[in-house]
């Protein structure tokens, strides 16, 4: 096998991955001085030119002339004789440069150079792929899904690029078919062995993210400012906008008409609810708008504990909290506040004792029921003292009742 057919034969590996015509030579040359190492100790003695014009390469050994019968290694000395049969004006001392033919390396070594060199055009595969994803964190890829297995799915894009998509990285209701397209942002590009791991992530707040760069052009063109995303992937997200001329409504800009902008967002997250706010450099006016359409009739912002205490009227409890405490916690993520509410009793609120029936024996409640006791509030806005002597109940039975009443009811 001749130079030129042996770099012929990594034609199909170099056109499969793009490489170079200059970074092959490069890899070529890198490959040979290898093999040189193995075969001899050492490539000191030898030079080695690559011509990427011509896709050929030569190796030259630089040997030592000697004294004839004084040579101790014939690898990298030649003897006086020999060496004036090339040229008559050689003389001992001087340097003796020959090429040395690539067959005259032996099948053998000829096999290991294939393999040296196959494993350096990997090597530089990954490490281009590397170097390629590691600027792409952060950014939306499209694979199209080949492998499903039980941790995790196993992506292809157009290139032939492998995306591992973790099941702690996916949408709860996420549901996926071989062949289907998804979308999804680079998490982490590390190096696995010798092979880079391109992680991905469909749960991460910058998927969401860069979802409405693509969906709003006034969020990919500066105009409005997505101040922060908080999510729970396949439940609930909240996107604080803002927008630098006054003039723009950045919340109906960022919906559209009939939420005609957003949608497309919502599809691809798996019917992920999405309330969209305007920021607020004011903290109370923040929280108020982070926890939507509730009645909030007073907000205490303490700025230094990030503490937001906010009163509500007790039939508006459940829509602060939420889904699973969903609401609250969300407003607390994109606010930077830990929210906490206090519910305010009206004079005409108020809760049957018999409500109370799985904290307090039927027995008890009857005994206030035959004084006309019949609620929370008519139990609790009488004095002890007075209580014993409309009930036959004991002190500590009476006391028992009302703190249960006052944790039920009046927090």
């Amino acid at each position: 096998m001749d130079n030129i057919a042996l770099i012929e034969s990594f034609g199909d590996f170099k056109d499969e991955k793009g490489i170079s015509k200059i970074d092959l030579m490069a890899i070529i040359e890198d490959s040979l001085k290898t093999l040189l190492r193995k075969r001899y100790d050492s490539d000191d003695h030898f030079d080695v030119i690559v011509n990427p014009d011509k896709g050929d390469f030569q190796i030259f050994l630089n040997k030592t002339i000697v004294e004839d019968e004084m040579s101790e290694d014939d690898d990298l000395e030649i003897e006086i004789s020999e060496a004036k049969k090339i040229d008559p004006t050689f003389e001992v001392g001087e340097d003796f440069t020959m090429e040395i033919p690539v067959a005259q390396l032996g099948r053998r070594n000829i096999l290991t150079l294939k393999q040296i060199l196959a494993t350096k055009l990997q090597e530089h595969n990954n490490a281009m792929l590397y170097e390629q994803f590691k600027d792409r964190i952060g950014e939306i890829v499209v694979g199209e899904i080949h492998h499903i297995r039980h941790k995790h799915v196993i992506l292809l894009d157009d290139e032939g690029n492998e995306f591992i998509l973790p099941k702690e990285n996916q949408i709860p209701s996420d549901f996926f078919k071989k062949g289907e397209n998804i979308r999804a942002i680079v998490e982490t590009v590390d190096f696995k062995g010798s092979k880079p791991q391109i992680i991905i992530s469909r749960t991460a707040p910058k998927f969401l993210e860069k979802l409405l760069e693509l969906e709003i052009p006034e969020i990919q063109d500066g105009t409005i400012i997505l101040k922060k995303v908080v999510r729970i992937p396949g439940e609930k997200a909240k996107i604080a906008v803002d927008a630098y001329d006054d003039r723009i409504d950045p919340v109906g800009a960022c919906v559209g008409v009939k939420g005609s902008r957003i949608h497309g967002v919502v599809r691809e997250l798996r019917n992920e609810n999405i309330d969209v706010i305007q920021w607020s450099k004011n903290p109370e006016i923040l929280v108020k708008r982070a926890l939507g359409n509730v009645t909030i009739n007073k907000i205490d912002i303490n700025e230094e504990q990030q503490y937001a205490l906010v009163y509500t009227p007790v039939e508006e409890i459940s829509k602060v909290i939420g889904k699973q405490g969903q609401n609250i916690r969300l407003a607390s993520w994109l606010t930077g506040y830990e929210i906490d509410v206090h519910r305010e009793a009206s004079e005409d609120d108020d809760v049957e004792l018999k409500e109370f029936n799985d904290d307090i024996d039927q027995w008890i409640i009857d005994e206030f029921k035959k004084v006309g006791l019949t609620t929370a509030k008519s139990v609790l806005d009488k004095e002890t003292e007075s209580l014993l002597n409309m009930v036959d109940l004991e002190e500590e039975t009476i006391e028992e009742v009302k703190r249960i009443l006052r944790e039920e009811f009046e927090d």
